[in-house]
């Protein structure tokens, strides 16, 4: 049985505008956490009243941007249904610098997330569509995905940016034995994922 999604109006929530090398980030939040992250000219109908300020997420794409950060430390409130969030907690998993493949990641998600009627292959291919509908893109890291054989796949901001993205990644994780990061991110290497509330200033 297929499982419902869990939706949301985007005009109900807040959101800010983060600069960055890739462009401009839209970040939609709710007071649970960021909800969603959009490239430039994939960013949905927003109320223009909503526009917040978001300090702490734009201080951490900034630190992520400028190689200090290896992990997010941010509330996610993901809409999606339960195999679609177990696909997007797996890649939370893959570490800063690698990659993993949509074989890997179908492999590596619960058994109990699954629909029993799914054969192996076919949860690839649900491993797959989940990436591609990444809904925060950058905090959760869909841009380490790579194909069986180790080439650049569809993104949702583009193979441009997916290629910038690794880049920074592999650059950032071959200096970091050798200089101090510029500020503190402890524990940001081991804990990607949401630890904190997303600050959104009323």
């Amino acid at each position: 049985m297929s499982q419902p999604l869990q939706t949301f109006s985007y005009r109900e929530m807040a959101w800010t505008i983060c600069e960055s090398p890739l462009g401009q980030l839209t970040v939609v939040a709710g007071p649970d956490g960021v909800r969603s992250l959009h490239y430039p000219g994939r960013v949905p109908e927003l109320d223009p009243s909503a526009r917040r300020e978001m300090p702490e997420v734009t201080r951490q794409l900034e630190e992520f941007f400028a190689g200090e950060r290896q992990g997010f430390e941010l509330d996610l409130d993901l809409a999606g249904a339960p195999l679609q969030k177990a696909v997007w907690s797996r890649l939370l998993e893959v570490p800063y610098g690698g990659t993993t493949t949509f074989t890997e990641l179908a492999d590596a998600v619960d058994v109990a997330a699954r629909p029993e009627e799914l054969v192996r292959y076919q949860c690839v291919g649900v491993a797959a569509a989940a990436v591609g509908c990444t809904p925060a893109p950058i905090l959760i890291p869909c841009h380490r995905v790579l194909s069986v054989d180790g080439s650049l796949t569809g993104y949702i901001g583009g193979m441009q940016r997916k290629q910038a993205l690794l880049d920074l990644e592999r650059r950032v994780a071959e200096e970091v034995p050798e200089r101090t990061l510029k500020r503190s991110v402890a524990g940001a290497e081991t804990r990607p994922s949401a630890v904190r509330r997303v600050a959104v200033s009323r």
